[in-house]
């Protein structure tokens, strides 16, 4: 019965992985577009460029620590 079971803990744990990634690159995105927006006084495209750039970059690394 343990078999059977394992898979889906493992489903579970891939989830949390994944969730944990676009957590990251979310907050990372929304941070740098408000930085750059209102403290900075960036254009919106500008703004827009930094926080995909951003997301990207913290996206890679929270996976980097996953699979740790």
């Amino acid at each position: 019965m343990r078999g059977l079971s394992q898979p889906s803990v493992q489903g579970s744990g891939a989830m949390k992985k994944w969730g944990f990634i676009a957590l990251h690159a979310a907050v990372a995105a929304a941070f740098i577009f408000l930085l750059q927006r209102f403290s900075l006084n960036a254009s919106l495209e500008s703004s827009l460029l930094w926080a995909l750039t951003f997301a990207v970059c913290a996206a890679g690394l929270a996976y980097k620590q996953t699979i740790r």
